[in-house]
């Protein structure tokens, strides 16, 4: 079985983070960029796929040259070879665009059995682009995973959100996108580190994916940010004493305020 597994580079939550002054993107040349953690629980369930199913793991990230890093990540964890999606001109794409390069990336594969990703990812948190690469591929989605199990053509899987749990079934090949929740993935050794250099990675554009993408005016993104500001700094909150009246003005500053 071939599974392929999407990984982002992202800015290390950690850090500052800042905007760019041209078109408010997230800047990533001044930041401190590591493999999305969420990304790297996907990446840990394919390489545990991979031990016991004997699955071959392909591992796909579209971004600059500096997105190489979290793909050589995967490789020292344990993945088989790697596709870096590289072009200048998907800078600050869009959720549709994003699904719809790494759809085609999926496609380059072949005979793909499970497609693994993270449900969402710590910079854009739009949680979409699974659904929607899924979508584009035509398989059925298990989203929100904690749990996976493979067996016998089909996935199955249990599923976690704010309204509830539920259990999930679906026929191979499918896509499943999971939550922190779902393991705890290794660290690369160093003899894994050494071995990912030689692994293969293949780097690909839009031309290669999309053969007439100057043709037909590929939209890389259909939103745009006209003004950002930064957040106002914290303030000293409002102390309450209690002196018997407490009660009476918490309610009198939420009242003022229109909350209650």
């Amino acid at each position: 079985m071939n599974i392929v597994v999407l990984v982002k580079q992202v800015p290390d939550t950690a850090a500052e983070r800042t905007l760019s002054g041209t078109d408010h993107t997230l800047d990533r040349e001044g930041a401190d960029l590591v493999l999305d953690e969420i990304n790297e629980r996907a990446a840990e369930e394919a390489l545990t796929l991979k031990e016991t199913a004997g699955a071959e793991v392909t591992v796909v990230s579209m971004g600059p040259d500096s997105a190489l890093d979290a793909i050589r990540t995967v490789l020292a964890m344990g993945a088989d070879r790697g596709i870096h999606v590289r072009d200048d001109r998907l800078r600050g794409a869009d959720v549709v665009t994003t699904a719809k390069v790494l759809a085609a990336a999926v496609r380059t594969v072949g005979d793909v059995g499970l497609v693994l990703a993270g449900n969402a990812t710590t910079d854009g948190q739009a949680s979409a682009v699974p659904a929607a690469v899924a979508d584009l591929l035509g398989l059925p989605q298990l989203t929100q995973v904690r749990e996976l199990r493979v067996t016998a053509g089909r996935v199955r899987a249990e599923r976690e959100t704010e309204h509830g749990e539920a259990t999930l079934d679906a026929p191979l090949p499918a896509l499943v996108s999971v939550t922190e929740k779902i393991n705890e993935p290794r660290y690369p050794s160093f003899k894994g580190i050494m071995a990912a250099r030689k692994k293969p990675v293949e780097t690909v554009g839009l031309d290669d994916l999309f053969p007439d993408a100057d043709a037909v005016g590929f939209l890389v993104t259909r939103t745009r940010v006209v003004e950002a500001v930064p957040r106002p700094a914290r303030t000293a909150g409002v102390r309450v004493t209690d002196d018997g009246s407490a009660d009476r003005q918490v309610a009198d500053y939420l009242i003022a305020r229109k909350l209650l």
